[in-house]
């Protein structure tokens, strides 16, 4: 049978099995081996019931002396309880809505149960075990656990999975020979049984291992490889050293940090080279890397060439078309805006401006990687919050010019380790320097108890003259969750701050209203804004002073840090009020780490620590391609490893090309199949 047969070659799997097969995307026999248990049971010891323990999980062989059946109208929804017997004593068995298991239990007859014991005034009792006859010549093992979806259950997932192992033998070996050997990697058939069924702890580490070590190696290979595309790929712009950024950034009414001098200069040789730059600037809010672009921008424009500009979203795109705007207001430069709400006459002239070359600055959302999007002489390509974009995206946008600069920037701090390998693709710069004279956000956590004395707070600043942002974790009030929503505090805050202008703001709202309510906050004529966490990224409003957050409990702290970065961007000082509900050992962790620092890479780190890659921010979003069991924080020594095989890869067959690399590429481009600009 061939590994590429559909599922349905396996019998038992029709076609519904094999449509929640595909939900798990397995589609093939071969994707059963790759299809990895969430957990295992340990079953290789029988215990005798007198042994059993409170808490403890344990395999049971008992004989069924009785069965008693709950009172119910409907029979599957009964109770059924069991009593168990062994050579040393007996337990009660409960199973709750399982009436159907009454025709599938016969007294007197052994059987195998698996499960969580709990013991109460001397009586032993498992509920909802794993049940099974037992068979004298029955083999006890380790039992994989497999994440299942509706349709399909353990018992059901097992078999099939080992029905896939008969075919085990015909799967290739796809890493090079010389990377197992340095790496002391085991053979991809043993990695596979032993990942499904090891027979001890020593077996299921030497499979993970290969079988992390490979993940990480096509992830580092493929996104070094397009970074070596990029760089060995006919030669980029080189923009004139004549046009000098300093002409530009002497200029401005404020002295430059070190910080921002040092990633200037990187910038700045970059694009004075012949290779095209693919550079990330990673600076916490309020460091300075709107100018930094600006000074790119210049240097291009001087240079002879159009530069764009895409943000996330129109709210962002827009406060950055009248930021550059201001700044080039002294030069001959041509600056035009781009989103997907631009009446179409008026997209229509803009449009051809762009494509004729009459703008050399064009400011947009992801409208301006819409196929017909013409550049007359587009040099230089920036992204601003680059974890809101994909490789994809900034792909698309690079093949707008013949090799354009690119510059990606983000105000959402990623820890040193992993910017490593999420922009393998990309030159990293740091600013990590804040402009002298920015004022510390004073930071205080406080219960619901403390949610009077906080909104009197709130009222005292704004009688000041000053504003503030109160923001919710949900719009609407909801049934399943206990939180507050910016629509039921807004209705809530306007009778008790009716001396002010108050104004509700939220994600699902219309782009002209949003942006009408963030120019009247703007412009100070609301003074409090109620908010969804729309806000997070795209508000410059130096007057507000307070970030009041309900529910703290419910954002990460990375979230945290955005939306308190909304505040102390003027010269008074600023404060951000954390009002939880919640009383979790994590929630709390958080709280004092924002009361602690400011520093977003510090804080970064710590909330990878408290959640992990996978909810610090999803794969996906970031274009880089799923992990099944390898954790970017955890295995960061396996990283370094894999980092310098996948160099060393790359050293001798740039192109993988070689005999011996063949199947590895084709591995390569399975995990970045939906990535155009792989294709080594």
């Amino acid at each position: 049978m061939n590994l590429q047969n559909k599922v349905t070659a396996i019998k038992g799997i029709g076609p519904r099995k094999s449509v929640a097969l595909n939900k798990l995307n397995i589609e093939s026999i071969e994707d059963f081996f790759f299809f990895y248990p969430r957990d295992y049971e340990d079953r290789r010891e029988l215990r005798n019931i007198i042994s059993l323990r409170d808490g403890m999980t344990a395999l049971v062989k008992g004989k069924l002396i009785l069965m008693i059946k709950g009172r119910g109208r409907i029979p599957r929804k009964q109770t059924l309880k069991l009593f168990v017997q062994d050579e040393t004593g007996g337990m009660e068995v409960v199973f709750f809505h399982a009436g159907f298991l009454e025709k599938t239990l016969q007294k007197n007859e052994e059987y195998l149960f698996y499960g969580k014991v709990s013991v109460t005034m001397g009586k032993i009792q498992m509920l909802h075990p794993d049940v099974s006859k037992y068979e004298p010549d029955q083999e006890q093992a380790i039992m994989p656990v497999y994440p299942l979806t509706g349709g399909i259950s353990q018992g059901e997932m097992r078999k099939w999975q080992r029905t896939a192992m008969t075919y085990l033998s015909e799967l290739e070996e796809y890493l090079p020979e010389n990377t197992l050997e340095r790496n002391r990697l085991c053979g991809i058939r043993y990695a596979v049984e032993h990942i499904h069924y090891p027979d001890d702890r020593k077996q299921l580490m030497e499979a993970k291992y290969r079988l992390i070590f490979e993940e990480l190696l096509f992830l580092q290979t493929g996104l070094l490889a397009i970074k070596n595309k990029m760089i060995s790929k006919e030669a980029g712009i080189r923009f004139s050293a004549s046009a000098r950024m300093e002409a530009f950034t002497g200029l401005l009414p404020y002295g430059l940090t070190g910080a921002q001098k040092r990633v200037l200069s990187e910038i700045n040789q970059d694009m004075e080279s012949a290779k095209t730059m693919n550079r990330l600037v990673q600076g916490d809010v309020g460091s300075g890397k709107t100018i930094i672009a600006a000074a790119a921008m210049y240097k291009a424009v001087k240079s002879g060439f159009q530069t764009v500009m895409m943000a996330p979203t129109e709210l962002l795109a827009r406060q950055h078309f009248e930021g550059l705007k201001s700044e080039f207001l002294n030069y001959d430069f041509k600056v035009g805006f781009l989103s997907g709400s631009i009446p179409p006459k008026e997209k229509k002239d803009i449009l051809k401006q762009i494509e004729t070359g009459e703008l050399d600055i064009i400011i947009g959302t992801h409208a301006v990687i819409q196929p017909g999007v013409k550049f007359s002489s587009l040099g230089l390509v920036i992204t601003d919050e680059q974890h809101r974009f994909g490789v994809n995206q900034r792909a698309l946008l690079s093949k707008k010019g013949e090799n354009p600069d690119v510059l990606v920037m983000t105000a959402t701090p990623i820890p040193r380790t992993l910017a490593v390998i999420l922009y393998g693709d990309l030159d990293i710069s740091i600013i990590d320097e804040m402009p002298p004279g920015r004022q510390q956000i004073l930071t205080r956590a406080v219960k619901s108890d403390g949610r009077e004395a906080s909104y009197e707070f709130v009222k005292r600043e704004v009688m000041k003259g000053r504003q503030a942002y109160i923001v919710a974790p949900l719009i609407e009030d909801s049934e399943n969750l206990d939180a507050k929503s910016a629509l039921g505090l807004y209705d809530e805050l306007k009778n008790r701050f009716h001396d002010f202008s108050v104004a509700f703001l939220h994600g699902a709202m219309k782009q002209t209203d949003k942006d009408l309510i963030m120019k009247r906050f703007h412009e100070g004529e609301i003074q409090i804004l109620i908010s969804t966490v729309v806000i997070e990224v795209g508000i410059n409003v130096p007057n507000a002073t307070v970030m009041l957050i309900e529910n703290a409990e419910r954002f990460g702290l990375a979230q945290l840090h955005q939306l308190r970065g909304r505040v102390g961007r003027g010269e008074e000082q600023s404060y951000c009020i954390l009002i939880s509900d919640g009383g979790s050992q994590v929630a709390g962790a958080r709280a004092e780490i924002m009361k602690s620092t400011n520093d977003g890479f510090l804080i970064a780190e710590k909330d990878l620590e408290l959640r992990g890659p996978g909810e610090f921010f999803g794969m996906r979003q970031h274009g880089v391609p799923e992990l099944k069991l390898a954790d970017l924080v955890r295995h960061i020594k396996i990283l370094n490893t894999v980092r310098e095989e996948a160099e060393r890869l790359l050293l001798e067959d740039p192109m993988l090309a070689g005999m011996n690399h063949a199947k590895l590429k084709g591995k390569i481009d399975k995990m970045f199949k939906n990535t155009e600009n792989l294709n080594i």
